[in-house]
């Protein structure tokens, strides 16, 4: 049986670096996994993004249809993406039966700080410093403009100012040998 877990967090908290970190550590035991990053499916449904709340959740609905069908077909799925309302996340958990949250928990200014760093491969460089001026990022930014919603039930809670993502990665393996899903 396939499992899913929902990588989320504040942009600039770690959940990609952490994914890519994870799905290595699973390929050590032969588990593979497919990550959905919303950064790539953005690309392709929304090649200008707006941010808008209507865009929000039209993405976050094709990633948890997505995630529900390769999970139907035994593919393990790591879904890397914020979302910031906590409807998105429970929509998963409802369609997807070896759900879990991991909640990638930050300090907005170690975010900010990470963010500024970022290279611009799919999404735009300097977002918070954007949302502060009011410069041209669209839409609202999480954190900053629009509420990030954090999880209230999260099964793991990666403090990622605090642990490598080496080590947050052990512990989500963890997590998922305890589960049985690996």
């Amino acid at each position: 049986m396939a499992f899913c877990i929902w990588v989320t967090g504040l942009p600039g908290s770690g959940k990609s670096t952490i994914s890519r970190e994870l799905r290595e550590e699973l390929g050590k035991n032969g588990t593979g996994v497919e990550i959905l990053r919303l950064d790539e499916l953005r690309k392709i449904l929304t090649p200008k993004p707006e941010y808008t709340q209507k865009e929000r959740d039209i993405v976050y609905r094709t990633l948890t249809a997505t995630a529900a069908a390769l999970t139907k077909n035994r593919i393990n799925v790591i879904i890397d993406a914020t979302a910031n309302r906590r409807e998105y996340r429970d929509l998963a958990r409802e369609h997807i039966k070896n759900f879990a949250e991991i909640y990638i928990e930050c300090p907005l200014e170690v975010c900010i700080e990470r963010e500024s760093g970022r290279k611009d491969d799919l999404v735009t460089k300097n977002l918070y410093k954007k949302a502060l001026e009011g410069g041209d990022i669209v839409g609202e930014l999480p954190g900053i403009n629009a509420p990030y919603e954090a999880p209230g039930d999260a099964e793991v809670i990666i403090p990622s100012d605090k642990i490598s993502p080496k080590e947050a990665s052990l512990e989500i393996k963890g997590f998922l040998g305890k589960r049985g899903w690996i």
